[in-house]
């Protein structure tokens, strides 16, 4: 196993991604992240399970294709990301909205 900094890991997620399909996907214990495009699964697993303290099955990750947007006459693309679904194992969970 491949030890990672720390330091670095906790700059590779982003934010939480909520939605309506991340927000059902919470009933199979799974949580959708926002993470740095360059990331790899294996650091996005130990970034989760350091930042969060819980024990991580599977991580799928997405591209999304840029979406092209225009502003007047000048046209440019949104940012470009990269979308992790994580799968916790059973009993774990991740608090997203602590309450305050």
């Amino acid at each position: 196993m491949t030890n990672f900094d720390p330091r670095a890991l906790a700059d590779l997620v982003r934010r939480p991604i909520v939605t309506e399909k991340a927000t059902i996907l919470l009933e199979d214990n799974k949580y959708t992240f926002e993470v740095a495009p360059q990331a790899t699964k294996p650091e996005i697993k130990a970034a989760i399970e350091a930042l969060f303290e819980v024990k991580v099955v599977q991580v799928n990750t997405q591209k999304p294709p840029r979406k092209q947007r225009r502003m007047g006459r000048f046209v440019g693309y949104r940012p470009h990301y990269k979308r992790a679904i994580v799968t916790l194992a059973p009993g774990d969970s991740i608090t997203l909205f602590p309450e305050v």
